[in-house]
């Protein structure tokens, strides 16, 4: 069984920024971690992902350049800097984690089976 607990969530002006942290407990082995985010009235989508073993990061377009994730501890902290924040980052957002063996550029919730109970991030103009 492997737990997640988000937290650095908050409000913030655009062009400001937040550091999300993702605490991973439990015996479960980890292949990969991520962090999603579902806006209002809008799907989820995945942000940012990092292989747990040799730490190759992959980002979506929406936030690439802007948004940085890396681990900590061998994988039990990862983390979600994130800069330059728009109005449309604003989302709740959820460190997930599996023991699945994926292939890089891959950033697909159906992947992941351990996920926290999410943080707010809001942005204002």
């Amino acid at each position: 069984q492997v737990n997640l607990v988000e937290s650095g969530g908050g409000s913030v002006q655009a062009g400001g920024s937040l550091r999300l942290s993702c605490s991973v407990s439990g015996t479960g082995y980890r292949t990969f971690a991520a962090w999603f985010r579902r806006a209002p009235g809008k799907e989820r989508e995945g942000v940012a992902n990092i292989n747990l073993q040799d730490g190759f990061p992959y980002y979506a377009d929406s936030v690439k350049g802007r948004f940085t994730i890396s681990q900590d501890n061998g994988g039990q902290t990862v983390y979600l800097q994130m800069n330059d924040l728009k109005p449309e980052d604003t989302a709740m957002y959820y460190c997930a984690a599996t023991s699945r063996t994926l292939g890089y550029w891959r950033l697909l919730s159906d992947d992941y089976k351990y996920w926290g109970q999410g943080t707010q991030v809001t942005v204002s103009a």
